[in-house]
């Protein structure tokens, strides 16, 4: 069945419905038109009774909705240029090592016989060497700096191309390098070379997630982490054997930034964090931060974390 556009005051009429305040509809329409119903209301489970009970919980408003979409908004903006830190760090350190190892050449660094030899690797390795060519010549002219070396030098070095590549690329390059090189790699984050394999694609998916504003705080990844240190010293709770948090979640990924950011930088994002927590928390009545925590895989000692090591 095909779906059936509604006007603004349709748009606020189902809401009201279903029980939740609208205090000033001039104003909740402007902010449907201006930010898309169909995003806003993605935050609408947080209000509702239950699964089978679609209804508002009492006191539910449009203000308070309105708060999580924005707060999902700042934590996003948060959380995107720790990403692109990270991002940045990992182009430029597996761009130096291999082009230290390998050579500052396309034919040199790109060579096959580069990477991890495992048969079951070839074929990924010749269709990722093949996608980074393209990447590389479809952005060599659009790009100042590629355009510069490539004309000036004839080729192109990879420090210079990490800079066209996305953070998804690189990180499928760094899961086919031979384990040594894998090695020296994570060693610059201070975390094995497992658990970078592991970290990388879940890296990739909430910065892709964060560039193109999709809902951010509920979010769970495909594959889930290792037990880590963290999770034992801020004493997460079990269930099944398993921790509860910080597995699949946004705490997940936090757990991860404490281990590869630099001190300052974590220590500013965890703040950051906080403060939009206590900011939304102002602004709730008919639900408890404590619910928004829980979806976001927060435990409620969250903070100690910034003093671990």
């Amino acid at each position: 069945m095909d779906k059936i556009f509604k006007t603004l005051d349709e748009q606020i009429s189902i809401l009201e419905n279903k029980g939740m305040i609208v205090e000033d509809e001039i104003v909740a329409k402007e902010i449907l038109l201006r930010e898309n119903y169909f995003f806003i209301s993605g935050y609408r489970t947080l209000f509702m009774k239950s699964t089978s009970d679609r209804t508002f919980v009492p006191g539910a408003s449009f203000r308070e909705l309105y708060g999580v979409f924005n707060f999902d908004r700042q934590v996003r903006n948060i959380l995107f240029k720790n990403l692109l830190i990270i991002e940045n760090n990992l182009k430029s350190i597996l761009s130096y090592h291999l082009s230290k190892t390998y050579g500052i050449r396309e034919n040199d660094y790109l060579n096959p016989n580069n990477f991890n030899n495992h048969p079951d690797k070839k074929r990924q390795i010749n269709d990722l060497i093949n996608k980074m060519k393209r990447q590389i010549r479809s952005n060599a002219d659009s790009h100042t700096a590629t355009a510069h070396y490539n004309t000036r030098y004839g080729y192109i070095p990879l420090w210079i191309a990490v800079k066209v590549l996305s953070f998804g690329i690189v990180s499928e390059l760094y899961l086919i390098l031979k384990p040594s090189d894998q090695k020296a790699v994570a060693e610059f984050f201070h975390v094995e070379a497992e658990e970078l394999a592991t970290y990388l694609p879940i890296l990739s998916n909430y910065r892709n997630l964060c560039a193109h504003e999709e809902i951010l705080f509920d979010h769970r990844v495909q594959r889930k982490i290792e037990d880590t240190r963290f999770h034992r010293m801020l004493e997460i709770p079990k269930m099944n054997n398993e921790y509860i948090y910080g597995k699949d979640d946004l705490f997940a990924l936090m757990i991860i930034l404490k281990q590869m950011l630099r001190k300052e930088d974590f220590n500013s994002l965890i703040k950051e964090l906080d403060y939009e927590i206590n900011r939304l928390n102002g602004k709730l009545e008919s639900i408890s931060i404590g619910k928004i925590l829980d979806r976001m895989g927060f435990p409620i000692n969250y903070l100690e974390i910034e003093g671990m090591e």
